[in-house]
């Protein structure tokens, strides 16, 4: 018996995935095609960055990066060798000028200190006993002084009654002439003990000037142990902030060796650094915007660093005495400096690689703004993140700004998926 085959039926909707195929595939050859032969290359929209040409003032700005730096630092070393005795503040604290930061310990600081406190104690023990002798020889000489004076006087006396009686030859011409020569004698050696009483002043006074230099040198090596001693106990110096600690409890540390850093907390300033090649542009005095993410702070540039490092210069720019809360020390910040401003100038958004006072090729978009035309442009000043343009474009012309250096067709296509 013959059974009768019955050919299934085969379902369209397993064939729609396939035509459905095909037709993309003939779009793409298509899209391919037309692009071969018009010799435009085909990019997505949002792949691409445009920006349209406006004309009006343009602020020159050179944009730079940094941080807040105290315009007040102290830096604080030890001034003997020590030990950290104790720790009182840490980076971060407020301080005043007395506020005790660091005690450190040295016992022969004190051993040095009672020492030179001895020898000046019997330096100025030595100098009361030479005014005391000095005072006893002054007596003696005023003494004998006094005591040669009154046999002057007598002398005196005598002579002048030889005088007298010499002439009546009750007394000899040779006893006259005797009491004469006793009475110059004595004159003489009166005048001869002043001199000398007088040079002997001088002297004492020139001892005791000796030996209170000697007194002033010792009391010099006083105060600088002292000194020592009390700078054991190390302090800020001035208001401000302790921003850097360097030493660690219980740490020896030697003659000049860093201790802490305190920095003024009101007066800051903003280090910052630009490009080399744009730093010509910069002069003192030009306006600032400082950005500390939070707020932005106006300042002028008051100086600028003649070494270059790492192909950026260093510029330092003043800020104002009352900053905003969010302005510290150490605080990284970036900033704008305003070197020019360009009046009535049609400009763009800087492309890529475009470069101030050059030539480059731009695609420009037509009015259709879905094709764009390679389009030699002429750049003049750059200020920031714009350009001027000098020639090959005029106002509300739109450019893509991407980078499109490996392009070698004269047309993009621009398609919106």
């Amino acid at each position: 018996m013959d059974v009768k085959k019955i050919k299934p039926k085969q379902s369209r909707f397993k064939t729609t995935p396939v035509i459905g195929g095909l037709a993309v595939c003939l779009l793409v050859i298509a899209t391919w095609y037309v692009s071969s032969q018009t010799g435009a290359t085909v990019v997505k929209r949002s792949d691409m960055l445009f920006s349209t040409v406006k004309k009006g003032d343009l602020q020159v700005e050179i944009e730079g990066y940094g941080a807040l730096r105290s315009d007040k630092q102290q830096l604080i070393t030890s001034l003997t060798t020590a030990t950290v005795k104790e720790i009182v503040l840490k980076p971060g604290a407020l301080v005043t000028a007395d506020s005790v930061i660091v005690q450190l310990d040295n016992p022969e600081l004190q051993q040095q200190l009672d020492s030179a406190a001895r020898e000046l104690s019997q330096r100025k023990g030595n100098l009361r006993q030479l005014k005391l002798n000095q005072k006893r020889e002054m007596l003696n000489e005023n003494a004998s002084l006094a005591e040669m004076e009154a046999r002057y006087e007598s002398a005196k006396v005598k002579m002048e009654a030889h005088s007298s009686l010499i002439k009546s030859g009750i007394v000899s011409a040779m006893d006259y002439k005797d009491s004469v020569v006793e009475e110059e004698q004595l004159k003489k050696r009166i005048q001869i003990h002043k001199q000398r009483t007088a040079a002997l002043k001088l002297v004492n006074q020139e001892t005791i000037n000796i030996q209170l230099e000697q007194i002033m040198q010792q009391q010099g090596q006083v105060d600088i142990a002292q000194n020592r001693l009390d700078r054991l106990t190390v302090k800020a110096g001035f208001d401000g902030v302790l921003q850097r600690l360097s030493v660690e409890l219980g740490q020896s540390v030697a003659a000049g060796q860093e201790v802490a850093l305190i920095g003024s907390v009101d007066e800051l300033i903003a280090l910052v650094r630009v490009p080399q090649s744009k730093a010509q542009q910069i002069i003192i005095g030009q306006k600032a915007i400082v950005d500390t993410r939070r707020d932005k702070i106006n300042g002028t540039v008051s100086r600028i660093d003649p070494v270059v490092v790492e192909n950026t210069v260093e510029v330092e720019i003043a800020l104002p005495n009352k900053l905003p809360a969010s302005a510290r020390p150490q605080l990284n910040v970036d900033a704008t400096i305003v070197t020019d401003t360009l009046t009535n100038i049609t400009y763009m958004n800087r492309p890529v690689n475009a470069k101030a006072n050059s030539g480059n090729q731009l695609f420009r978009v037509d009015d259709s703004n879905d094709h764009a035309v390679r389009t030699a442009v002429k750049f003049g000043k750059e200020a920031g993140r714009y350009i001027e343009i000098i020639e090959g474009g005029k106002v509300d012309d739109v450019f893509i700004v991407s980078d499109l250096s490996l392009v070698k067709n004269s047309e993009l296509t621009i398609e919106s998926f």
